[in-house]
């Protein structure tokens, strides 16, 4: 059976960046012998490693996002992650040395312009077929994506978790589907989706358990159920605003540059391929 693994770029090593750049000045972080910064790469990198041994991996993807300004959600809401900060300079550098190093070790990236890698992976792990897909982010959005064949893991409180379609239903007692109705009404200040001001943790995925969807919500609104009385009239006064925030967090699933891509292009290559001299050679280990 074949084992691909997606890997959120960006996520991962932003992680690993101010993991180990914590109360440090950038001088200090460590460089290799041409003066690169490495301390994100070396995270980046034995992480992968670690992944291909332990999930058995045939397959392996490092989804990067398109430029923010660029992606359809920012254009068509300029809003969208607006208040986020530029990333230090050491950081920026590492991503171009990490694609550099991807590149000479033959493991497949992919950047597709106008979207983000939540819509990269969820197209991959749609449409890859022949076996399991297995999803290496600390994203919580892409909890949607999950399924019979494809797992996410992700870290939290410093334990990683391997989390399953049938973990999310016992957990959260819904469809992974239905996520997207709850983030909706949630909304994501990290991201600047408003949500519904006022409905939070605890009344949104009750609201979602019992009425199904936004849309359904909204139809019953009318007769809402006593129990959510009080929320009443904030579901009628962010309705816009939940209707936004669900185009904002529905991830794109059928993105034809993904689904033009053939499996063989996502294979790992021979084990030769991956020579440890190669990492050695940017200083990231030692051999």
């Amino acid at each position: 059976m074949k084992h691909f693994v997606l890997i959120d770029g960006f996520n991962l090593l932003s992680r690993a960046y101010f993991a180990t750049a914590y109360g440090k000045e950038p001088e200090s972080l460590p460089k290799n012998q041409e003066g690169r910064y490495i301390n994100a790469a070396r995270v980046f990198f034995a992480k992968l490693n670690q992944l291909e041994g332990k999930l058995g991996a045939t397959n392996m993807s490092v989804a990067w996002d398109g430029k923010r300004k660029d992606t359809l959600r920012n254009q068509e809401h300029a809003f969208y992650k607006a208040q986020r900060q530029d990333l230090p300079e050491p950081l920026i550098d590492q991503y171009h040395l990490v694609s550099e190093i991807l590149k000479e070790l033959g493991i497949h990236q992919l950047q597709v312009d106008g979207y983000e890698a939540d819509d990269i992976i969820g197209t991959f792990s749609t449409h890859f077929t022949g076996g399991r897909s297995y999803i290496y982010s600390n994203d919580r959005d892409l909890f949607q994506l999950l399924s019979e064949s494809t797992d996410q893991l992700f870290m939290k409180k410093k334990k990683e978790y391997h989390f399953t379609e049938k973990d999310f239903r016992e957990e959260y007692g819904i469809a992974p589907a239905q996520w997207i109705e709850v983030k909706a009404l949630l909304g994501d200040p990290s991201d600047n989706i408003p949500g519904c001001p006022g409905v939070g943790e605890k009344s949104a995925l009750p609201l979602i358990k019992q009425y199904g969807s936004i849309e359904e919500l909204y139809k019953k609104l009318p007769e809402l159920d006593p129990l959510f009385k009080r929320y009443k009239k904030k579901l009628e006064a962010g309705e816009e605003s939940v209707k936004i925030s669900r185009e904002l967090v529905t991830i794109e699933t059928n993105i034809e540059a993904v689904r033009s891509i053939a499996e063989t292009e996502t294979e790992l290559p021979a084990e030769g391929g991956r020579s440890p001299e190669i990492l050695a050679g940017y200083g990231l280990i030692k051999v």
